[in-house]
């Protein structure tokens, strides 16, 4: 299995998932932008992905899974004793779907263009930080009743906030308003996993230095 991603992107919600559950898998480094690149081996990554974006889980027997919720899901549904994910067609499973669709659709598309764009100039970021604090606000009322996302027990759903709102540090939000999302922020960091799966990243980094482009 390898895993294609991006450090500080939404790829690392699937790695800390891959951790959770122990598995090896590969990790394949991907300079994203106008030519995306396998750093690895220089080879043009929409060869993979025709749209040139990260995460890509590349499964054993060739098939190649896309889009991040899809692949968190995937990997939750191979597992169901890891309790990552609730049982397909639970009222809890529902509650999982709206909430990864909340942090897709609500966080992650706010945040997208204000990070990873700055060619498109101030607009994207002053129209983001407005946009984002009533749902960050949202988040934080749900966080400060609840230790997790789904209540008492860590999902795929809590790998996928902790990646997208801790955007909100990477640009100096502030995030005193938000005083659950804050602690919560700082007690998922703290897992293995997590500390796990940047560990990884860095060190795959250091072993495989990304070239200047030609």
């Amino acid at each position: 299995m390898k895993l294609y991603y991006t450090p500080h992107t939404c790829s690392f919600a699937p790695h800390i998932v891959l951790r959770e559950l122990g598995i090896e898998a590969e990790l394949r480094r991907v300079r994203i932008g106008p030519d995306p690149i396998v750093v690895a081996d220089g080879r043009d990554f929409r060869e993979l992905g025709a749209l040139g974006y990260v995460p890509l889980l590349e499964l054993d027997d060739g098939r190649v899974l896309h889009e991040g919720v899809s692949i968190l899901q995937y990997l939750a549904d191979q597992h169901p004793d890891s309790g990552l994910a609730p049982a397909p067609g639970s009222a809890e499973r529902i509650e999982l779907n709206q909430w990864l669709t909340f942090i897709s659709s609500e966080l992650h598309k706010l945040f997208s263009p204000w990070l990873f764009h700055p060619e498109y100039g101030e607009a994207p970021a002053r129209i983001a930080r407005e946009r984002l604090q009533p749902r960050l606000a949202l988040v934080d009322r749900h966080l400060a009743k609840n230790a997790f996302v789904l209540g008492e027990r860590f999902s795929i759903a809590d790998a996928y906030l902790y990646t997208i709102a801790g955007w909100a540090r990477v640009l100096k939000m502030d995030l005193h308003p938000y005083p659950a999302l804050d602690a919560y922020l700082d007690r998922i960091g703290q897992r293995d996993s997590v500390r796990d799966a940047l560990r990884r990243e860095r060190e795959d980094a250091r072993a495989q230095p990304e070239r200047a482009p030609a």
